[in-house]
């Protein structure tokens, strides 16, 4: 009899306890549906938030990207070689100029320069853009993104030639540097992200404290 239950096995022996039963909990804990950690048991809820962040900054990016755009055109054709128009008196009025150099008329001799750094930020805010996760840095980061890619269009399209082209000003405060939409945008967009900065806000959504 004995032989019989060494030749059969008994249920208490590990050949029969691995027949028909249960896996071990070690084992199951190697299985697929128990390996996934924190990071994928999120993803598909933060998926839908990431696309829709991502959306909030290419939309405020083209708004910011179509107005600058639009109002250059208009300067160009109603305003250049005229007169400046005065919209509160002399406090503020409208007159076309061309700038070679950065925003507000700065570093005129680094035309190329400030071309390629513009590109730069393109690029980043680009590959930022896949781990963002809060809005007003989507807001942030698409007026950035709008006013480098139009100050970026006249360098490459406008004259004396590409990467040296003349960016279109035409906004005019009484004792300060003429600007553009692009420029606005810009140092909003800046000044946006410094104030997320110190309030400890981080791109990704968390929050962090000093």
């Amino acid at each position: 009899m004995a032989e019989a239950e060494r030749i059969i096995g008994t249920p208490d022996s590990p050949e029969a306890a691995g027949d028909g039963q249960e896996r071990p909990e070690a084992e199951q804990a190697r299985s697929p549906e128990r390996a996934e950690g924190p990071e994928q048991a999120q993803s598909p809820a933060e998926r839908p938030r990431g696309r829709r962040r991502i959306a909030v900054l290419f939309a405020v990016a083209a708004f910011a990207y179509v107005l600058d755009l639009v109002s250059k055109m208009i300067v160009v054709a109603k305003l250049e070689h005229h007169e400046p128009i005065e919209i509160i008196g002399d406090w503020l009025r409208f007159e076309a100029i061309r700038n070679a150099g950065a925003a507000f008329g700065f570093g005129e001799a680094f035309t190329v320069i400030f071309t390629v750094i513009a590109a730069a930020v393109i690029v980043v805010i680009a590959r930022l853009a896949r781990k963002l996760y809060s809005l007003p840095w989507a807001i942030a980061l698409g007026l950035l993104l709008g006013g480098a890619l139009g100050n970026l269009t006249d360098r490459i399209f406008r004259s004396p030639g590409v990467f040296e082209g003349a960016v279109v000003d035409f906004i005019a405060p009484k004792h300060f540097a003429v600007f553009n939409l692009a420029d606005s945008a810009i140092v909003c967009g800046g000044i946006l992200i410094v104030l997320l900065s110190f309030r400890g806000l981080d791109p990704d959504g968390t929050v962090h404290k000093d």
